[in-house]
């Protein structure tokens, strides 16, 4: 008897500006991995964001929800766009496109984002860092805690004394600490066995307690080294010695700043792909730029973020490692000859290409 073709339900939220050229090839790509290894993939559309507003006049409706939770998986494009001209920043913030994205991780319980920070060999002429610093190698994973601390504590902006005083409230309990790090040890065991815990343990309580669950923890994983970072340190550390990471846990603001400063670390904010996970399997991916709505519509944009975060949606979401593994060296083939215009140098022996061909190219490169 044969045996049955393995099928999975993607959702698909292609976004705004540019997220929707992107999506498209990310999709092709995927495609083309499910052709080549042997499962099937029903994709279902569903809106949020800016496009949402346009259509329902809020980022985010209860049905977009229900569709994500039907599925194994979401792939994202970009969500939001210019905030000087889009009628969608004139709305009050709650009712903005990027307060869909808080609200998506709140319902689907996405409490561990991963940020990728890979310089690959062909892209070390568009890192920023000297050559001696980038050929020590750059591969590392932030883990940003991301339902948790000031984006979504207690927030009030209030007169006092005759004047405006606003607070954000940043808090955290043991066990949102806990569920993260787990992920992330269990991560470092199967990479270099290390992991860096940043914080801001010298003035902020909240750093404090996640410095004192990580330490409890590192006991059950023995083979991991641990070690403990500042901040301000940290984001020092990244363009001074950025070998030195494995895996990086934060919480949800450090890692919101460092993950793009780690981005920029690697060439271009346009090669880093992100996921944000759940419990058990179902995560949502997404690249880690904006929606670049400049550039929007003129086959400019790079869809490679996209592209390798539907890489690690298959790896991490649906277990098909050989498919994930087929796409990032597809990746890595094509940027030996061909590079979209943001990671183009001068004099680098490549051919520039737009966001159309760059997916083409992708996708018949997989084995």
């Amino acid at each position: 008897m044969g045996t049955e073709k393995r099928s999975y339900r993607v959702g698909v939220i292609k976004g705004d500006g540019i997220g929707p050229e992107i999506v498209s090839q990310a999709v092709r790509v995927l495609d083309r991995a499910a052709q080549a290894y042997g499962f099937s993939l029903e994709y279902v559309p569903m809106l949020m964001g800016g496009c949402s507003i346009d259509q329902y006049g809020i980022p985010l409706t209860q049905e977009t929800i229900d569709k994500a939770r039907s599925c194994d998986a979401v792939l994202m494009g970009s969500i939001g766009g210019d905030p000087k001209t889009s009628p969608w920043y004139q709305l009050e913030p709650s009712k903005r496109p990027e307060a869909g994205l808080l609200g998506i991780r709140k319902a689907l319980g996405l409490f561990a984002n991963l940020r990728f920070s890979v310089l690959y060999e062909d892209l070390k002429d568009a890192c920023p860092l000297r050559e001696d610093i980038a050929g020590e190698g750059i591969d590392f994973v932030i883990f940003r805690e991301l339902t948790g601390g000031l984006y979504f504590g207690e927030k009030k902006t209030e007169v006092v004394d005759g004047e405006e005083k606003a607070t954000d409230v940043l808090s955290y309990t043991e066990s949102e600490i806990r569920r993260i790090a787990k992920k992330a040890f269990e991560s470092a065991q199967l990479r270099r066995k290390k992991l860096t815990l940043v914080d801001k343990a010298n003035v902020l309580e909240s750093s404090r307690l996640w410095r004192k669950v990580v330490s409890q923890m590192a006991g059950n994983y023995p083979d991991v080294q641990v070690d403990y970072m500042y901040v301000d340190n940290a984001a020092m550390q990244l363009v001074r010695r950025p070998s030195q990471f494995d895996v990086v846990l934060t919480e949800n603001m450090f890692g919101d700043i460092l993950s793009d400063e780690a981005s920029m670390v690697v060439g271009s904010i346009g090669m880093q792909p992100s996921a944000s996970l759940a419990e058990g399997s179902f995560g949502l991916y997404e690249p880690s730029h904006g929606s670049a709505p400049d550039i929007a519509g003129k086959d400019a944009a790079n869809p490679l973020a996209t592209i390798l975060s539907a890489a690690c949606l298959l790896r991490y979401s649906l277990g098909e490692t050989k498919a994930a593994d087929a796409i990032e060296r597809a990746v890595m083939g094509v940027l030996k000859q061909y590079r979209t215009k943001d990671l183009k140098a001068d004099g680098d022996g490549t051919e520039c290409v737009g966001t159309i061909r760059m997916g083409g190219l992708v996708a018949d490169a997989i084995e």
